[in-house]
């Protein structure tokens, strides 16, 4: 019988394949994704699966405008805005037609706006009245609301931080401009412009600036309606720190025009005013000083076992 018979070689006994029964795949190509029986089981089941409905980009289109919105929005309210300059009162760092990039950040963080800045604020009390205004079209005023072009509707005016709170700024002639005590040179005024201007309408002054106010002038000074000729406004020329949007940091366009608007090296000087308590302190101590040796040289007179030291001998 052939029933537990072995073959006629030595070799291990092969388990007889049943009707119907596929070889099992040998060790060789157990995990080499070559075999045969493999490929053809995974290319008959990706033909049975139903296709991935993958979305159209056209209904992804509005869901991608939305973010590009919200962020645009957010960016505006809290990061940068773009303003465009309307005249020339800031010549030659900025020209009309340029636009500038300003920082709205910092100001969130609770920082004031310092000596030699480039500000944009909102007009503090009608310095815009008579002043034409733009009249841009739907597509305009929609970018414009979102940040992507300067705003054209807003009263908003770009000058030059020259005082903060405290600060005693003083034109006499045609200057140097005076900031408590200390003479600006000042490279950036328009070529052929004095720092101060000679007339009876405010540009000969001596004003301190008040706190949570600055005083800003224009770079072309003799084409310039800035702090000097608002004095008889109810903030009397100065601006309210609160008024400030922010501070232009960049000059975006032209291209040819890009550049940094650094604050000059003239601002670099000690310009700081030294507060009254600061000077009732350093001359109440040489005063002290000496009514203390008065008082010590009476009290050894008076008493020889009292030695200078004020100590008991």
């Amino acid at each position: 019988m052939a029933v537990g018979a072995r073959s006629g070689h030595d070799g291990p006994e092969e388990k007889p394949e049943r009707p119907g029964e596929a070889a099992s795949p040998t060790e060789d190509h157990v995990g080499s994704g070559n075999g045969p029986s493999d490929g053809g089981t995974q290319e008959s089941d990706e033909k049975d699966r139903p296709p991935k409905n993958q979305r159209s980009f056209w209904k992804e289109l509005p869901l991608l405008i939305g973010i590009a919105l919200v962020l645009a929005l957010l960016i505006k309210t809290f990061l940068v805005q773009a303003f465009s300059i309307p005249s020339d009162s800031m010549q030659d760092t900025l020209q009309q037609g340029d636009r500038v990039l300003v920082d709205k950040l910092t100001p969130w963080f609770g920082s004031e706006p310092s000596r030699g800045e480039v500000v944009v604020f909102h007009d503090p009390d009608n310095w815009l009245v008579g002043e034409p205004t733009a009249n841009p079209n739907a597509l305009q005023t929609a970018l414009s609301w979102i940040g992507l072009m300067p705003s054209a509707e807003e009263k908003d005016l770009i000058k030059r931080v020259v005082g903060v709170a405290g600060d005693t700024i003083e034109c006499k002639g045609t200057g140097p401009l005076m900031v408590n005590g200390h003479a600006l040179n000042e490279p950036y005024v328009y070529p052929g412009n004095t720092p101060c201007t000679v007339d009876t309408d405010g540009g000969q002054f001596k004003v301190t600036v008040p706190p949570g106010k600055i005083w800003v002038m224009g770079d072309h000074r003799q084409n310039s309606l800035d702090s000097r000729y608002h004095q008889k406004d109810k903030d009397q020329g100065f601006v309210p720190v609160d008024n400030v949007v922010g501070r232009a940091i960049v000059i975006a366009w032209p291209p040819t025009r890009w550049n940094t608007l650094p604050i000059p090296d003239t601002f670099d000087q000690n310009l700081g005013t030294i507060v009254p308590g600061t000077l009732g302190m350093v001359g109440a101590v040489p005063l002290v000083l000496w009514r203390r040796r008065r008082l010590t040289t009476r009290l050894t007179a008076e008493n020889p076992r009292v030695s200078g030291h004020g100590t008991a001998g």
